[in-house]
């Protein structure tokens, strides 16, 4: 399973489930990052500090990169729907996610003498596939394995949610279908469910 599909299968988690928000939180997400994409240069970190801001704007687009299928999380406003979720949300969940961050750029610290944001790509890779599968993680990263986790499917909620992740998907929505005859072979195949 590559990362997209195990993205997607996080994304279809129930949004209020998969996040703890309430949904006017989520709404409110989701309006910020639609006002982002019509002026990108308008948007301001409502949580985020300009530090964090920074890191948060790199961990999602090394989690969902732009390719030659669609753009990437920061395309997206990825960030934007985060910041503005955080910025509205439980203050159990900000206090996560801070802490996440901060975690994240004491271990860079402590290996490398810089903060995540200011590491070649190469040393970021490196973090974050430490702290990316946590079934083979070393038991010491357990707090950055559970905040990575937990970022992921953010930035895994906030790319199918907008639409650039919806083409991604290829979602039809609610097209009329004269007549059902299952799914198609493609998407079956794709799935694993067919040879």
């Amino acid at each position: 399973m590559d990362r997209r599909d195990l993205l997607r299968l996080l994304a279809a988690t129930p949004f209020p489930v998969l996040l703890g928000a309430s949904p006017a939180a989520l709404e409110q997400a989701v309006r910020a990052a639609h006002a982002s994409v019509a002026d990108p240069g308008r948007y301001q970190a409502r949580f985020f500090t300009p530090a964090e801001w920074e890191t948060v704007r790199l961990l999602a687009d090394l989690i969902i990169p732009r390719d030659e299928r669609s753009g990437s999380a920061g395309d997206a406003m990825v960030p934007e729907f985060i910041d503005t979720l955080l910025a509205e949300g439980e203050e159990a969940q900000q206090t996560a996610l801070r802490g996440g961050l901060a975690w994240l750029d004491r271990e860079c610290r402590s290996r490398w003498e810089n903060p995540f944001r200011m590491l070649s790509v190469s040393r970021q890779t490196t973090m974050l596939d430490a702290i990316a599968w946590p079934a083979r993680a070393h038991p010491a990263l357990s707090q950055g394995v559970a905040f990575f986790t937990r970022f992921r499917d953010l930035v895994a909620a906030g790319f199918w949610s907008s639409r650039i992740g919806v083409d991604d998907l290829g979602y039809q929505g609610n097209t009329f279908v004269a007549q059902w005859t299952g799914c198609p072979d493609p998407q079956l195949r794709k799935l694993g469910v067919r040879p």
